[in-house]
């Protein structure tokens, strides 16, 4: 008798539950009924989109569990809609279909009987006759089901390939009815156009397809992968060599071939490649893709046109009397401007692009105060940006003056694209734009575009931070040795800033110098050696200690900033605690499991990729908010921002999403916090610089906890290196000359 385990095997029935589901990779665990008695059956496999209800005709063979015991694995199945009332009901009751819950489902059978599918499918307009259902829910329910019956095609032709449940039907909506076509043809275009593919699930689906390993359209597309995945590490180029010897590796082809390839991509003007200076000045040829390389050149040709321009919007500067004029602002705000922040304001005022940057306790806040104060009382128009919401909102307090931020002031539309730019300038006479540090290249660009000739730009931000998440060093570029823009760097920490524990390590670690503990009301350490003991005590801290000796919201005023995502007391590990411990699951609470992560009203989260099609003016990486509201019927959630702007989600965008009651630290940028809690652990031992711990304490307002390894906080004050970005801005501000220079001006 041959063995049923490893003999191929075809079971049919109907899907009663599924017991677990990862949204990602499309494993499932379900139960089915056989017909065959009381027993339901056990499949595990990847039956991608399957819901209750749902006839199956699986292909496949027997196993066993140690624990669960006997179970058949899918390797492919079919589906058949279901036929009685009983599976009707339990079909449209599952959520499959927006608009149609349990309730609704019993109304629809119960009114049609076996027909009710075929009433969908063929005549939904009699949906109407179902009491409750209008004419407005009908048409949503009609369109649903058409689209979850394209979806499935989708799904059930990308199965053999492992594509998740959520990235198929990202497919559909992105090509539509010709999504199978372009992913038999193109399939290298969904790591380009389909957030969440990458290149290596599109190579995964090109194999299937048929696309030669040596194919020049793989070995093209593997070459772009590269740079793009390059600009996630901040580089907007690659030195030609190293692009070369990483995309080798990546595609497992001969360079030679690479070589080729990258020839015709710069022929097709696919990337563009250059002479410039490498980390030692000596010259390299890098390699860009087209935006960066086009944000770049036109970044430095629009600061400094902007710069030389003849014209002046702020005229009024030009001769002042400065004693006079400073002397009237002391008298206005009982506070006198160090010799610094003199010339600070006298630089933002009478020079068209300026920098400010400066540690914590500088001044800083009061110099911009100043220059927006002494604008203002000479009619000029004044608009305020911050790349963050919160840092808008502090802007807004600091100077009384409405800040919004850099995306919604372009007004970014889908694509990306801003509705005001060099054609549609902002109607200003002075744009101060604060925690420029977070600035990446490309949002940049945008912005340097949308200043008026004669306008002034002041970019304001501490270079000593962490650089932008996105590509390039714009602040750091701007400030560097040779650049033709005017900066000044406030030095002097004022008397009153000295007093904080917060304020003063962080000028100590900046320093390289070890943070003071003792006598401190503002800044702790909790010693824990083990990586395990520091994640227990980052939850203790933050959901009971901080809000005992404090009186903090753990939720609202407490955020865990962590250098990396992984490892125990990384991010992920951190946001299960710390949601159990502050957001547990409660009978009531709705909540909705997506890929591995259970969202609930309550819970803390963050935007993590840029969508141009949410909200006014989109949502960007980065952006923190709060679940406000779970609809099961309709599959939404609704995050209330920290614009205070109600963005809804379907279910199957929730993979934009994740918990942010701990996030890295390069998430927390133009953030503040009453507290936050950070943990320093060896086994973040990598990401352990000075620049990463000196942004993550000054990112609190009030309070500091360190929770970790004394060895390992050491060797985060010691390392100085934050890692190089090959950039070439500073390079083409120095070179460039006005007029009549080498650069022009990039579309």
């Amino acid at each position: 008798m041959p063995d049923e385990k490893r003999s191929p095997a075809v079971v049919q029935g109907v899907l009663e539950r599924v017991t677990y589901a990862n949204e990602e990779t499309g494993y499932t665990v379900a139960r089915v009924d056989t017909g065959r008695g009381a027993d339901l059956l056990t499949v595990v496999g990847t039956l991608m989109g399957v819901q209750p209800g749902e006839a199956l005709r699986m292909h496949g063979r027997w196993g066993s569990h140690p624990q669960y015991g006997r179970q058949f694995h899918v390797d492919d199945y079919t589906t058949v809609l279901p036929a009685t009332v009983q599976g009707i009901r339990r079909y449209l009751g599952s959520g499959l279909i927006k608009g149609i819950g349990p309730k609704m489902a019993e109304r629809i059978v119960e009114h049609f009987g076996t027909d009710a599918l075929d009433v969908i499918e063929q005549d939904p307009e009699r949906l109407i006759e179902v009491p409750g259902l209008g004419p407005k829910r009908t048409r949503l329910i009609a369109d649903a089901w058409e689209e979850q019956k394209a979806i499935k095609e989708v799904m059930v032709f990308l199965q053999g390939v492992g594509v998740s449940t959520s990235l198929a039907v990202r497919i559909y909506k992105k090509y539509g009815d010709t999504a199978i076509e372009i992913v038999q043809k193109e399939p290298y275009r969904l790591a380009t156009d389909v957030w969440g593919i990458g290149f290596k699930t599109a190579d995964t689906i090109a194999q299937a397809v048929g696309i030669p390993h040596d194919s020049p359209q793989r070995v093209m597309a593997g070459i772009q992968f590269t740079l793009s995945e390059s600009t996630g590490d901040g580089h907007c180029h690659l030195p030609e060599e190293k692009l070369i010897s990483a995309a080798v590796k990546i595609l497992g082809v001969d360079s030679g071939l690479v070589i080729e390839c990258l020839a015709r991509l710069i022929e097709d003007e696919g990337v563009v490649r250059e002479e410039v200076p490498g980390p030692d000045g000596a010259p390299v040829r890098a390699v860009h893709l087209v935006p960066f390389h086009r944000a770049e050149v036109g970044a430095a040709a629009g600061l400094l046109t902007l710069l030389n321009h003849p014209h002046d919007r702020l005229p009024a500067f030009a001769d002042v009397d400065w004693e006079v004029a400073l002397g009237w602002l002391h008298r206005r705000t009982g506070t006198e401007l160090a010799d610094e922040q003199r010339e600070a304001v006298t630089q933002a005022l009478t020079r068209k692009v300026s920098v400010l940057t400066g540690g914590p306790g500088c001044g800083k806040s009061f110099t911009v105060s100043s220059i927006v104060t002494l604008a203002a009382v000479k009619g000029a128009k004044i608009i305020l940006a911050a790349p963050t919401g919160r840092a808008a909102k502090r802007l807004t307090e600091l100077t009384g003056h409405e800040a919004a931020t850099v995306h919604r002031l372009l007004e970014l539309r889908p694509g990306g694209e801003a509705s005001y730019d060099r054609d549609n300038p902002l109607d200003c006479d002075l744009l101060v734009v604060d925690e420029a540090s977070m600035l990446d290249l490309i949002l940049a660009n945008k912005l340097i575009k949308a200043v008026p000739a004669g306008a002034h730009l002041v970019f304001v931000g501490d270079v000593d931070q962490l650089p932008s998440v996105g590509a390039g060093q714009v602040l750091r570029d701007l400030l560097a040795e040779g650049s033709p823009i005017p900066s000044v760097r406030l030095t002097r920490v004022f008397r009153q800033a000295q007093e904080s524990g917060v304020v003063s390590n962080a000028h100590r670690i900046n320093k390289g110098e070890p943070p003071l503990f003792e006598g401190m009301r503002d800044f702790f350490l909790f010693a824990c050696e083990e990586s395990e003991d520091a994640a227990l005590m980052t939850v203790d801290v933050v959901a009971g200690r901080i809000p005992r000796a404090f009186g903090l919201d753990p939720r609202r005023d407490v955020q865990v900033l962590t250098p990396m995502k992984g490892g125990p007391a990384g991010a992920g590990n951190l946001n299960i605690a710390l949601q159990e411990a502050l957001t547990p699951a409660g009978e009531g609470i709705p909540e909705r499991r997506f890929g591995g992560r259970t969202f609930r009203v309550g819970d803390k989260v963050t935007q993590i990729r840029n969508n141009y099609d949410k909200g006014a003016n989109g949502v960007f990486n980065g952006a923190l908010g709060v679940v406000t509201g779970l609809d099961p019927v309709a599959q939404e959630l609704t995050v209330r921002t920290d614009e205070d702007e109600d963005i809804t989600y379907d279910f199957a965008e929730l993979d934009e999403l994740a918990h942010a009651y701990a996030i890295t630290v390069h998430r927390s940028q133009g953030s503040e916090y009453p507290a936050v809690v950070v943990p320093v652990t060896t086994s973040s031992w990598m990401m352990l610089q000075r620049n990463l711990l000196y942004t993550a304490i000054t990112r609190a307002k009030r309070l500091v906890v360190l929770v970790g390894s004394r060895r390992a906080l050491a060797q985060a004050v010691r390392n100085a290196s934050s890692g190089h970005r090959h950039t070439a801005l500073a390079h083409r501000l120095r070179t460039a000359r006005y007029p009549g220079g080498s650069w022009t001006e990039t579309p």
